[in-house]
């Protein structure tokens, strides 16, 4: 029960970001569901291995390359489905970072999670 309702506060999170990010447009409630779930396989599956291989740069850069890394995982998961525009990789960086800290809130207000 625990992993649906995760799901539904991801896809609700994703819906909140459209708004604040206006280059992000996803076209319905359906639609974000979808996206939740392809953008939660690419984090499980793909951002390990580019997190690895970019282990040399994100050590120089002290971490924030790992910014790069979840905002090509957006980008990613917007060119695999229709339904889901993502104008570039500002709107991508943007709204990667919104969309961690909205679902965060999010998880953490109706779950009552408290993950800091």
């Amino acid at each position: 029960m625990s992993v649906l309702l995760t799901w539904l506060i991801n896809a609700l999170a994703l819906l909140i970001i459209t708004y604040l990010v206006p280059s992000i447009h996803i076209r319905s409630f359906g639609t974000a569901l979808i996206v939740a779930i392809v953008l939660g396989l690419i984090n499980t599956f793909l951002r390990p291995l580019l997190v690895l291989l970019t282990l040399p740069v994100t050590i120089l850069t002290l971490g924030l390359f790992i910014l790069v890394v979840n905002a090509l995982c957006f980008w990613l998961c917007a060119s695999l489905l229709k339904g889901f525009e993502v104008s570039g990789f500002w709107s991508a960086f943007f709204g990667s970072i919104l969309y961690s800290i909205v679902s965060w809130l999010l998880l953490a207000l109706i779950l009552g999670q408290r993950n800091f």
